[in-house]
């Protein structure tokens, strides 16, 4: 364990990430959407699943703005995708880059395959492609005499160069016949050898519509001709293998027209584009010779010896200040120090401690004759209460509401008839004094 590298969770994701992405580049796939979401940053979020397995997949928005099909759950669609790896959650996924449905991605995928195929051949090889003469007196067109490309192509030759020569090479373009038609048209016009060079193409279409012009064959027959080829095919945003195979590739027919019919006034535009393009080349050159002329000028003054000596002279003035207040500041401190001392002495010397005990002592008297004649208040209230107590169970208080209390010549309390015979001497004793009274016989 010690002689080994252990691994952060990042570092291992980040490796099986490089090692998906690097081995198993670009792949094409096909399945059914699920689980599609499109977020509010405008990236899709979706699995491709098939009856036994599923993956999870990425379209960013930058590429799904071009896809043609509606996507959505059920949806079976091909897609040219990057394996990769989402390393916060270290799910294994597809970053998809190109989407369409299952019926023109599989014509797709076999465009891809051939298209493949005849690069490793080098038949799309910048090497073999052929220059354009520059005195071009005929135009070969190889196209269905009846469509639009042929008219757009013969209105614009007409417009710019009416001297230049056009034959056509009638040619099915679109069904099962179109790419046979397409070859013997070229190599009928090379054999014949009557034109400069060809324009091979047609109008636009979907991808199926198209299909001849990706055939073998017809890139075979581009590939083979000794006449410079140029492919007019579909639209600017349709590209067939044609185009890659041809010695030149135009957007469109007319655009295959204007290539090859160059007059006076574009040549006069092309040489004012060029002008423009020199004068502002200069100006910018000499906006950055100046640039960098005050560049230089700005480090020389910044290196230069009476810079540097300003530079010091400055510091210098700035460490005297710095030192000034330094020392006014020591100086502060030591002044202040023996009134510190002094103020520390006085607060320990024994007349202040005397005076402070003193202080105590008297609070203390004051909180003691307090206490005691608070004492003194609280035991008169109870003697008082006592006595009312007392009053209240006293024999007096009960003469004074008129009883008496008898006694015998011995001093004993009679409470008996029994207790007392004729002639005995007794003692009353009422609220306000005595009675003397005898006993006697009724």
């Amino acid at each position: 364990m010690t002689s080994q590298h252990i691994l952060q969770v990042s570092e291992l994701t980040n490796k099986v990430r490089f090692i998906l992405e690097s081995e198993l580049s670009k792949i094409w796939l096909t399945g059914e959407i699920s689980n599609f979401t499109a977020a509010g940053s405008g990236h899709w979020y979706l699995t491709l699943k098939d009856s036994k397995s599923q993956v999870r997949c990425a379209m960013f928005k930058g590429s799904n703005r071009r896809v043609k099909v509606k996507a959505a759950n059920g949806q079976q669609v091909l897609v040219r995708a990057k394996v990769s790896l989402y390393e916060p959650r270290g799910d294994f996924q597809l970053i998809i880059e190109q989407m369409e449905g299952a019926g023109e991605g599989l014509l797709r995928q076999q465009y891809e395959h051939l298209k493949h195929k005849l690069n490793a051949q080098g038949i799309f090889s910048q090497a073999h492609k052929k220059s354009l003469p520059e005195h071009i007196e005929t135009i070969g067109i190889v196209t269905s005499p009846t469509g639009a490309a042929v008219k757009d192509i013969l209105t614009v030759l007409k417009r710019r160069n009416p001297f230049i020569k056009a034959i056509i090479y009638p040619a099915l373009v679109q069904g099962e016949y179109a790419s046979n038609d397409i070859c013997h048209a070229i190599i009928n016009a090379n054999i014949r050898h009557e034109c400069d060079l060809l324009i091979v193409g047609r109008g636009g279409g979907s991808l199926e519509d198209l299909w001849s012009f990706n055939e073998e064959s017809v890139v075979k027959a581009i590939y083979d001709s000794q006449l410079p080829v140029i492919s007019a095919v579909g639209h600017e945003i349709d590209t067939t293998l044609s185009d890659y195979v041809a010695d030149l590739r135009a957007p469109t027919p007319s655009a295959a027209a204007e290539l090859v019919s160059t007059d006076a006034s574009e040549l006069l535009d092309k040489i004012q584009f060029f002008k423009q393009r020199l004068s502002h080349a200069i100006r910018q050159k000499n906006a950055q010779l100046t640039q960098l002329h005050q560049h230089l000028q700005h480090r020389l003054s910044l290196v230069h010896p009476e810079q540097q000596l300003l530079s010091q002279q400055q510091r210098a003035d700035e460490l005297v200040l710095r030192l000034s207040r330094a020392i006014k500041r020591l100086l502060t401190d030591k002044a202040q120090h023996p009134l510190q001392l002094k103020q520390r002495l006085w607060q320990l010397t024994p007349d202040k401690n005397i005076e402070q005990h003193c202080i105590q002592i008297k609070q203390s008297k004051h909180r003691l004759i307090y206490a005691m004649q608070n004492k003194l208040h609280q035991k008169g209230e109870l003697f008082v209460h006592l006595i009312e107590q007392l009053q209240l169970v006293s024999p007096l208080a009960t003469i004074a509401r008129g009883y008496s209390v008898t006694r015998n010549a011995n001093g004993a309390l009679i409470s008996r008839v029994a207790q007392v015979q004729v002639d005995d001497e007794l003692t009353v004793q009422v609220s306000d004094g005595h009675i003397n009274a005898v006993v006697i016989k009724r």
